[in-house]
């Protein structure tokens, strides 16, 4: 598999990115989530190789390898739109396929609604419209761990110890119910999470963990605008996903003709816990909108 990496300037910042597969190729560009994440989890998107499709990748300002700027102010969801299309242009990918996972699969959204017509297609992986419901969904979920956690749980949320080792090993445990049910966790999928921690993207727009969203991105509410999409859209997610089930139905209720496929034995990351599904489902869809 051909693969290429480097930087391109975006906005005047040094920008991240590989790409994999046949340049002639029709492009797909993957959304990492976080929001703070990296690239590197979403790298069995480039199975899509295999089925005639190009794969590029980038880390967002501030994430991974990209430069991380001085002023934080710039992480936000507008900006990231803005460095989503300055990629595509400065790497001349022409019309793409666009696949968003979680706080990509809302960044894909802002950008469908912002440039259709630079899009062949959309897809959302465990992504999210409206950050508030989502989060509540995500406190939903806490009532299915034991009863020790969710103790545990409250008691270090009561005083904002979010960094406290036993508050750690709770989130652990959620994180290991809805995020990522494999055991051991991909490395890739743990270089993306451990790099989360050490970026300030993270805290400034989401806040301290998945379902504490205190930052930049808590009141982004995207439903009233879904419906002015019409990309060809697939709405994808796990059965356990933390961003759940009715978040996904609640976007594929809001663009027309959209289509939903959920993943039985996956929770937020299919493209791990269900590679070859995840891959066929995919492509097919992609295939029908080249």
């Amino acid at each position: 598999m051909q693969e290429t990496e480097g930087f391109v300037k975006v906005l005047g910042y040094r920008l991240f990115y590989r790409a994999f597969g046949n340049p002639g190729d029709p492009s797909v560009l993957g959304l990492h989530g976080g929001p703070g994440a990296t690239h590197d989890y979403l790298l069995p998107l480039t199975d899509l190789t295999q089925d005639g499709f190009r794969v590029v990748l980038f880390d967002l300002l501030g994430c991974g390898r990209s430069e991380v700027p001085e002023d934080h102010s710039l992480f936000t969801l507008d900006h990231n739109v803005a460095e989503v299309e300055g990629m595509r242009s400065e790497l001349g990918l022409g019309r793409v396929h666009l696949i968003g996972s979680s706080y990509g699969g809302l960044l894909a959204l802002a950008y469908a609604i912002r440039w259709p017509a630079h899009l062949r297609s959309l897809v959302t992986v465990g992504g999210l419209a409206n950050v508030a419901f989502a989060a509540a969904e995500m406190a939903r979920l806490k009532e299915f761990l034991p009863a020790e956690t969710q103790a545990r749980m409250r008691k270090y949320e009561a005083t904002g110890s979010f960094q406290d080792p036993e508050y750690l090993q709770a989130v652990g445990e959620f994180y290991r119910n809805f995020l990522c049910r494999l055991e051991p966790w991909p490395p890739e999928l743990q270089h993306s999470l451990e790099m989360t921690e050490r970026r300030p993207v993270y805290a400034q727009m989401n806040g301290p963990n998945e379902f504490t969203i205190t930052g930049t991105i808590r009141d982004v509410d995207l439903t009233a605008e879904l419906g002015r999409i019409r990309t060809p859209t697939l709405v994808l997610g796990g059965h356990f996903d933390e961003v759940t089930p009715k978040v996904a139905m609640q976007i594929e209720s809001g663009i027309p003709g959209s289509r939903r496929v959920e993943f039985a034995n996956s929770s937020h990351v299919p493209f791990w816990e269900e590679r070859a599904l995840f891959r066929s489902t995919v492509a097919a869809f992609l295939r029908a909108h080249v």
